[in-house]
């Protein structure tokens, strides 16, 4: 017998029985890591099969891990592992403590047979195109977070549109795919407006915005709340120039400008949370326990890890927006 074998008599597709062939191989030993398998003309040819059928069964392979296509050579055994039956491609922007938190959530809520592989852009277009174009037709599923990187969506149309899924931002020309995401512009008014009360004893809002990419729906979100409210306010890009007053409250959104932020309200010997405000935005456990806890507006990584695990399993294609919420602590 060979290493491919098709029974006619049985009801087994044939791509299916190529992909168990194989599988038995691995089992029984008559196969190994390194190993060629039979070229897509030959097994065409000797079980008179068309090209597609070979093809859709070295495709599952290759998704699943078992096999690799070699330019040129042909398909060769890549793991001895078949456990694997699915493999999800998850490619992040960057890894802070909150969307470790995410990624968690989203790791524990599928089997051991599913394979979950983290790659990250750290918002660089081109390592993004590369991880994408690099991984095209070796994966079941695909879960990006575009952040606001531009072209992106020209990037992901290169991927099957009903494999992919979005992960913390989308945008109008991301709204043909699945997704998670959060719905910053609103997140950042309503949750505002919710802390208006608590702003109501200082004299100025200052926004921090980090020198980094952030999500734009956050500067409309503040303008908006600024332009209804009539509050005073004023932004500044990073925090370097700052100099914290009493009476100011600060919003801000990373952990680096919320450290450095306190240590400057520390030399100016300012007490906060009665002379100094803060504001940050997503929760996490530092935020809990300095200076007695911050104040945050934050959304649910845990519970959008999990809810973009089960449309996985499900294949939902939909759009879901991810709940916000407002956790108020001695930081106002």
């Amino acid at each position: 017998m060979g290493i491919i074998n098709i029974d006619e008599n049985i009801s087994i597709p044939k791509y299916r029985q190529i992909i168990q062939s194989v599988e038995n191989g691995l089992q029984e030993g008559h196969l190994k890591k390194g190993d060629k398998l039979p070229s897509v003309n030959s097994i065409k040819n000797r079980f008179s099969l068309s090209r597609d059928t070979v093809f859709t069964a070295f495709g599952e392979l290759k998704q699943r891990g078992i096999v690799e296509a070699v330019s040129g050579k042909g398909y060769y055994i890549k793991s001895e592992d078949i456990r694997v039956v699915k493999k999800i491609f998850l490619l992040f922007d960057e890894l802070n403590t909150f969307k470790e938190d995410l990624y968690n959530s989203f790791l524990n809520a599928f089997d051991s047979n599913v394979q979950v592989d983290i790659y990250f852009h750290h918002f660089n277009k081109s390592v993004f195109e590369k991880h994408i174009n690099d991984n095209i037709g070796d994966y079941n599923y695909y879960v990006i977070m575009p952040a606001n990187l531009k072209e992106a969506t020209t990037i992901i149309r290169s991927l099957p549109k009903d494999k992919v899924f979005l992960l913390d931002q989308t945008n109008d020309s991301l709204l043909e795919f699945a997704s998670v995401h959060q719905n910053f512009e609103d997140n950042v008014f309503k949750g505002l407006n919710t802390l208006k009360p608590y702003l109501a004893k200082y004299d100025r809002l200052v926004f921090v915005n980090p020198k980094s990419i952030q999500p734009k729906g956050i500067n409309v979100g503040f303008r908006n709340f600024v332009k209804s409210s009539l509050l005073k306010s004023s932004e500044i890009l990073g925090l370097e120039p700052a100099v914290p007053k009493k009476g100011e409250v600060y919003f801000i959104l990373d952990d680096r400008s919320l450290i450095e932020l306190i240590k400057k309200i520390q030399n100016e010997n300012l007490i906060v949370g009665s002379e100094v405000g803060i504001i940050a935005y997503n929760d996490s456990l530092l935020k809990e326990i300095v200076e007695g806890g911050i104040t945050t507006i934050s959304t649910n990584f845990t519970l959008m890890g999990e809810r973009m695990a089960q449309m996985i399993l499900n294949e939902e294609m939909v759009q879901v927006e991810n709940p916000n919420e407002v956790i108020i602590r001695n930081s106002l």
